[in-house]
């Protein structure tokens, strides 16, 4: 019987271990607390990249499968400087903060606004562009104010700082809450709402592919910068970050990735000036 006992106490210690070991090697299997740091990202030979497939001009999938926009030219720069191959991972709005902390990616580059909400949780690098919040609405119908919304439905995308703002600002707005830009935009063509809320540079090419709608309000609240995001502690991949966008900055890169990207979907009267940031 003693004999039994022990053994059975040996083969649970092993279990134990064996358990702890396990948990132990998922904990490193994922990277750690802090993420990959540059050096890591530089032997892997790839940098994991959190984008958007449905935002143009900013993040976009063509016909031919390829990615397109701003934050892409940007993300590609960065691996070329870097030296690696680039794995884009496709997010929702919603999903960007739990790629990072999940992580599933190194960084993202997904039109992301700077919040202090946000910054809680994620890390931002320093900004490459400025956005506000706006709202599109039919010309027929147009929207000009906040306050015209009232008992009215407007579309928002989850997990943006339109969503956050109106749901704070404007309590009497009835929020319709999408998973996606498509799924967003069609339920506004659609007329299943009143106007559509979202960061203004985006709505202004949006505006300008369709000419039946048009920008009524050009700016609600205070203006905010758009950043790449990294994993909360990654101090590492922080650094070069702010070192590469000043780099790219001071080398005018982005007033470059603006003509070839941003310009062309602009109407005449949205200037550089209005949205990069020198």
């Amino acid at each position: 019987m003693f004999t039994i006992k022990k053994a059975f106490a040996a083969a649970l210690a092993v279990v134990t271990l064996a358990s702890i070991a396990a948990c132990g090697s998922s904990s490193s299997s994922q990277g750690g607390q802090q993420g990959d740091s540059v050096a890591q990202i530089k032997k892997s030979g790839t940098i994991r990249i959190a984008t958007f497939g449905d935002l143009p001009p900013y993040g976009y999938v063509k016909n031919d499968g390829t990615r397109a926009g701003y934050d892409i030219a940007l993300g590609t720069q960065m691996a070329k400087d870097l030296g690696v191959k680039i794995q884009w991972v496709q997010v929702n709005a919603d999903g960007r903060v739990d790629s990072l902390k999940s992580n599933k990616v190194d960084m993202v580059l997904a039109n992301f606004t700077v919040t202090d909400e946000r910054k809680q949780v994620i890390d931002f690098a320093s900004p490459y562009m400025k956005v506000s919040v706006g709202v599109v609405s039919p010309k027929k119908a147009t929207i000009t104010s906040a306050a015209q919304l009232n008992g009215k439905s407007l579309a928002v995308n989850k997990g943006t700082t339109a969503e956050a703002f109106f749901t704070e600002k404007y309590p009497d707005v009835q929020l319709q809450k999408f998973d996606s830009k498509t799924q967003q935009f069609q339920a506004f063509k659609d007329g299943r709402v009143a106007a559509l809320a979202d960061d203004n540079t985006y709505l202004y090419a949006w505006a300008k592919d369709n000419p039946t709608f048009t920008v009524g309000i050009k700016q609600l609240g205070d203006e905010s910068t758009i950043a790449p995001a990294i994993r909360k502690g990654n101090t590492d991949l922080l650094k070069w970050t702010n070192d590469e966008i000043k780099k790219l900055t001071a080398d005018g890169f982005f007033v470059k990735a603006y003509e070839s990207e941003l310009a062309p979907s602009f109407t005449s009267d949205i200037k550089p000036d209005d949205v990069i940031i020198k």
